[in-house]
């Protein structure tokens, strides 16, 4: 199994980008944040002035003042108004930026929202050159990568913080979002919109790394799982291939072919499990297994009962699924 190498929990933020989508969306609101201080701070000056101002007396007739109060008025309202109009302007040029097509050089990936995972295909005008992943997105660094985004039941939302901003994938329509990933490294992402009891449980990794350790990834993600050499593993292969596992995951180059949930063809491959729930060690997987709603109560997939010869020998064979 492959030991989980993320970034701190507080780089999983807009205000550590590593696209220039991310750097324009942050930089943006770097001076909504400046400008609001600034406004903020005047205000209360001027509260603060007019309270300590020593009071006078006001004559009914004393236009002088009526004036000056009806000309800081007006100095206000135009400010405000050329403010908000500057980042009106500011948002639509960022909006813009992050929406243009990025071209026909970008790779195309097709992410599935599932109640609580992501199923991820790439795409290519060879449906035998077709790969098929779960939950952890591996991308080029310095190519633009196209994300064509749907959803089997409920409205989700893909949220890669340090690439891009937010978007939703909603059931019976096609969106899409594209990012250029600046520098190699392992980034956090999550679903941003409420889609049931484990929601929260719901992430992804987006993996970055140079392009020829992509296309070697690539390459080996097309193959067909390999067949187990040693005894162990293939009484797991029998365990696997006569249990309920079965009915819902696909393990290329065997029997398994269903699309309920995860392909678990590279499983040993990834990262995580359970979208992004728990590392991918032997002690978790066998936890899942046994008893998946002890991890995410509510999760759709079921307690898979085993002698514990059998369970040691189906981790064994899960973890040759490199």
């Amino acid at each position: 199994m492959i030991a989980v190498q993320v970034q701190s929990p507080s780089a999983y933020s807009v205000h550590g980008p590593h696209s220039p989508q991310a750097r324009r969306i942050d930089s943006l609101g770097d001076a909504m944040y400046l400008t609001s201080a600034v406004v903020f701070a005047v205000v209360v000056a001027a509260l603060f002035w007019a309270t300590l101002r020593r009071r006078r007396v006001e004559e009914p007739s004393d236009d002088r003042r009526e004036r000056s109060m009806r000309t800081g008025v007006i100095v206000a309202t135009a400010a405000t108004t050329i403010i908000l109009f500057v980042f009106l302007i500011l948002d639509l040029s960022v909006g813009r930026a992050i929406t243009t097509n990025p071209g026909p050089e970008a790779l195309q990936v097709r992410v599935t929202g599932h109640q609580w995972w992501w199923e991820i295909q790439y795409r290519d005008s060879l449906p035998q050159n077709w790969a098929t992943t779960a939950n952890e997105i591996h991308v080029p660094v310095g190519r633009p990568v196209l994300f064509e985004l749907r959803s089997t039941d409920v409205i989700h939302s893909l949220w890669p913080p340090n690439l891009n901003g937010k978007r939703d994938l909603i059931p019976g329509n096609e969106n899409s979002i594209w990012f250029q990933a600046d520098s190699a490294g392992v980034y956090r992402g999550q679903c941003a919109e409420f889609c049931g009891h484990q929601h929260a449980k719901m992430a992804f990794l987006i993996v970055a790394e140079p392009p020829d350790s992509f296309s070697a990834w690539l390459v080996r993600q097309r193959d067909t799982a390999m067949t187990p050499t040693d005894s162990v593993a293939l009484r797991g292969q029998e365990v696997f291939l006569s249990s309920s596992c079965v009915m819902c995951h696909a393990i290329g180059g065997t029997p398994a072919g269903s699309r309920i949930g995860p392909d678990l063809t590279h499983l040993a491959s990834r990262r995580t499990i359970a979208a992004g729930t728990l590392p991918n060690t032997r002690g978790n997987l066998a936890g899942w297994i046994v008893n998946p709603q002890a991890i995410k109560p509510g999760v759709r997939m079921p307690s898979t009962r085993l002698d514990s010869d059998d369970l040691q020998a189906l981790l064994t064979y899960l973890e040759t699924l490199e």
